[in-house]
C-alpha cells in the first residue's frame, strides 16, 4: 500500500505542496501519495483523525490550522513548542508528533540560496500569527540582533514575544507606531494583507541595504514587494524559496532523505506571478 501524506488548510485548493512533494518523491525514487485536504477550523480535528485512521503517515499544515495542529500532538519538537505552531505532523506509535520547518526553511533560503548574512540585523516582523510564530525562533537562532513584532492586535504580538522568551532582543509595538521605529535591516511580512488588497507602510522603515521578505508568494506578495522596491530595498523576495525549503525539511523528516531543492525552486520561480498563495 502506497504511503499516504497530505496538506491540510482552508482554503487549500491552490496549494503547491502536492506538486513539490511529488517532484521530491520522483527525484529520490520514493513512492507516495500526497493530497490536499480542505478542512474548516471546526472540522480540522475530525479530518486529521480520519486521515490517520485511513493510514495517513504525515501531514503538512497551513493556514489557518498551525496553532491548532500543535495542540493535537502528543509530542512536539523544541522548535514547534517555541513557535507555538506546527506545520509538519508525523504519525508515530498511533500518535501525532509535531514539528515546525517554516523557520529553518526561511533561514536556509536566505543564507544558503541567497548567500545573505542575517547576523546582527535589526528585524521588523509584520504580523504575529502562525506564520510569524513559525519563523521567529529560527531568525533568533540565526543570530539576528533584534526582533520587533508589530501586529494590528497588540495582544497577539505580546503573546509571541512572551513565547520567544528573549526580552532583551524581542520587542513589541503598536501598528500606529511604525512611522516612529526608525529603519530596519530586514522586514518580514507575515500578514495576509496582500491577499485582501494591499499593504501601506512608511518608507522610513527602510534603507538602501534593507532586506524585505514576504512569507506569501505569487499574487499575495505583489503589493509588499512593490512597496519594498519603491522604498529602495536592496533585496525583495517572496516566500517561494521558504516554501520549497520547508517542504524539503518535512520530506526529510518523513523519508530520511533531503531532496535537491534547486530544480523545484527554478520551476516555480519561472511562473511566480501566476501562483496563488495557499501554503
Amino acid at each position: 500500500m502506497t504511503a499516504r501524506y497530505a496538506v491540510f488548510g482552508h482554503p487549500v485548493v491552490h496549494s503547491l505542496s502536492p506538486r513539490i512533494h511529488a517532484a521530491f518523491g520522483t527525484q529520490l525514487g520514493i513512492a507516495m501519495q500526497y493530497a490536499a485536504i480542505d478542512a474548516s477550523p471546526e472540522d480540522f480535528a475530525n479530518a486529521l483523525g480520519a486521515f490517520a485512521a485511513g493510514g495517513g503517515l504525515g501531514a503538512n499544515i497551513t493556514l489557518p490550522h498551525k496553532e491548532r495542529a500543535l495542540a493535537l500532538c502528543t509530542e512536539a519538537s523544541d522548535r514547534a513548542r517555541r513557535a507555538g505552531a506546527a506545520n509538519t505532523l508525523s504519525r508515530r506509535n498511533g500518535q501525532w508528533h509535531g514539528d515546525n520547518t517554516d523557520g529553518v526553511g526561511l533561514v536556509h533560503d536566505l543564507t544558503e540560496r541567497r548567500r545573505l548574512d542575517l547576523r546582527g540585523r535589526r528585524v521588523l516582523m509584520l504580523g504575529a500569527g502562525g506564520a510569524a510564530r513559525g519563523v521567529s525562533p529560527a531568525l533568533l537562532d540565526a543570530g539576528i540582533g533584534e526582533l520587533w513584532v508589530v501586529n494590528r492586535t497588540s495582544e497577539r504580538a505580546d503573546a509571541l514575544a512572551d513565547a520567544l522568551g528573549e526580552p532583551g532582543r524581542v520587542h513589541t509595538r503598536y501598528w500606529a507606531d511604525l512611522g516612529n521605529l526608525g529603519a530596519f535591516d530586514m522586514i518580514v511580512n507575515a500578514t495576509s494583507a496582500g491577499r485582501s488588497g494591499g499593504i501601506e507602510l512608511p518608507f522610513s522603515l527602510t534603507t538602501s541595504r534593507t532586506l524585505a521578505v514576504d512569507l506569501s508568494y505569487g499574487e499575495a506578495a505583489v503589493s509588499f514587494l512593490a512597496w519594498a522596491r519603491a522604498a529602495g530595498c536592496e533585496h525583495a523576495f517572496d516566500g517561494i524559496g521558504m516554501l520549497v525549503e520547508q517542504a524539503a525539511e518535512s520530506f526529510a523528516i518523513w523519508h530520511g532523505k533531503r531532496p535537491d531543492t534547486d530544480p523545484v525552486f527554478a520551476s516555480l520561480t519561472a511562473r511566480a506571478d501566476s501562483l496563488q498563495t495557499a501554503d
